[in-house]
């Protein structure tokens, strides 16, 4: 399970360095396409330090999820794992209130299954 939990854990992470990169790097352009059902066209270049902000937070989720396969202790890396795990689904319940229902499906079920297998990890091998 320790297996799944660390491929589900890298998919999240892997999926907020993406949103990291659209949201700093290629808001104008990346960011139009995704979002551009969402928010008129015109508004992208003057959002895109609000987009950058936004990606920066993104990035420190993947960052802190990353940081907790280099931890050696095992239940300080399922800590690490599990708090931002939950930071990701919160903001990811935030988004889906907030902006779009979506937010859930693609950001909170990857965080909620890889928690999920985190804690079935945890407390069957520890």
């Amino acid at each position: 399970m320790e297996i799944i939990a660390s491929i589900l854990t890298a998919v999240v992470a892997i999926e907020h360095i993406y949103i990291l990169w659209m949201e700093m790097f290629a808001w104008e352009t990346v960011g139009k396409k995704t979002f551009g059902k969402s928010l008129p066209a015109e508004l992208f270049k003057p959002t895109k330090g609000l987009a950058a902000n936004q990606g920066l937070y993104n990035g420190f989720l993947a960052a802190g999820l990353g940081w907790s396969f280099f931890v050696a202790d095992p239940i300080w890396s399922s800590n690490i794992r599990l708090f931002f795990l939950g930071c990701v689904i919160i903001a990811a319940v935030y988004g889906a209130a907030t902006a779009s229902k979506s937010i859930l499906v693609k950001q909170g079920i990857p965080a909620i299954l890889a928690m999920v297998a985190a804690l079935v990890s945890r407390f069957l091998f520890y």
